[in-house]
C-alpha cells in the first residue's frame, strides 16, 4: 500500500506498523519523533500502530548543534 512518509510516496506492507515505518526510514534508536496524520505517536505505542492506505507519517530525528 502507499503511504505518504515525510512527503514522499512510499510503498510499505500491508501489515505495516509506525514501528516498521521509522526502521526503514531511520536507522536512529532514540531521539526520535513521529505524526500519524497529525497526531504524535508515543514511542509506547509505534508497534501497535497501523498504518493504513494513504496515511501520513513524519518522522523527525534529534540533530545537536548549535
Amino acid at each position: 500500500m502507499k503511504v505518504i512518509v515525510n512527503g514522499d510516496a512510499r510503498d510499505v506492507p500491508d501489515e505495516a506498523t509506525v514501528a516498521s515505518v521509522v526502521e526503514d526510514v531511520t536507522a536512529a534508536s532514540a531521539g526520535i519523533a513521529v505524526a500519524l496524520n497529525g497526531e504524535v505517536v508515543r514511542r509506547s505505542e509505534w508497534a501497535a500502530t497501523a498504518v493504513r492506505e494513504a496515511d501520513r507519517l513524519e518522522v523527525l530525528t534529534a540533530v545537536q548543534g548549535g
